[in-house]
């Protein structure tokens, strides 16, 4: 039984996976919680993957696993890192990227992660892991507009909002909304058309949002960060 964690900035996702296949996943806001559940959970092997909290200290709550590991520039990849800087790029990219070759290998790949960022992960037919692209995520666009302007106020996300807004409010929503699912499906189709056969596959927490906005063909993959580091420990368990 092997354990992943990935701790983003508001959570942990949790995935237990049986060699390659996840057969549970929790979800933990409370750092408290996640260490408890940690100290009593028995498994064999875990990976840590986290951008907030300090993977060493969730590590060592993990007091029943036999082998640890912790995601950073130095852990083997089942990928080639071609990142020009890669001690600047973010565990939960990488995972995203090492999931899309896990799922889809040999095959040119582009991994769209939608949370508090929008990121895009390339990775050639080859396995090389290139870069890719942020932008803001959808609740950032909208804070946005209210932090940096007088007088426009805070607005909720909204599942259909009209494209032709007739308030302010629905001006920017649909602003928002329209405006990143066609950047999305922008970016898509220019990948697409030097890599005709790319496999575009998208996950994060507003990823069901916009499965059923894009115009492009994409794979929907809400566990790819997961699948990605369950990838990453099961190579270096070769090692």
């Amino acid at each position: 039984m092997n354990i992943v964690i990935d701790y983003g900035n508001s959570s942990a996702k949790v995935g237990i996976f049986n060699e390659h296949q996840l057969i549970q996943k929790q979800v933990f806001a409370d750092p408290a919680v996640l260490k408890t559940f940690l100290q009593t959970f028995e498994a064999v092997h875990i990976l840590i993957s986290s951008v907030s909290q300090p993977a060493e200290t969730v590590a060592s709550w993990a007091v029943h696993t036999t082998h640890q590991y912790i995601l950073d520039r130095t852990l083997p990849l089942p990928i080639t890192n071609g990142y020009a800087t890669p001690a600047t790029l973010g565990v939960d990219r990488i995972a995203a990227a090492c999931g899309a070759w896990a799922l889809f290998p040999n095959t040119p790949c582009l991994a769209l992660d939608a949370g508090t960022c929008i990121t895009y992960e390339f990775i050639d037919v080859s396995g090389r892991y290139h870069g890719g692209g942020i932008a803001p995520g959808l609740t950032m666009r909208l804070e946005a507009m209210h932090t940096f302007t007088a007088r426009l106020p805070r607005v909720a996300v909204t599942d259909n909002p009209p494209l032709i807004g007739n308030s302010t409010e629905t001006c920017m929503q649909s602003g928002a909304i329209h405006g990143m699912a066609c950047e999305m499906d922008g970016i898509i189709a220019r990948y697409r058309a030097e890599y005709p056969t790319l496999q575009a596959l998208l996950c994060g927490g507003d990823g069901p949002f916009f499965e059923n906005k894009l115009k492009e063909p994409i794979f929907a993959s809400p566990d790819l960060v997961l699948i990605g580091l369950n990838r990453i420990l099961q190579h270096n368990l070769k090692q």
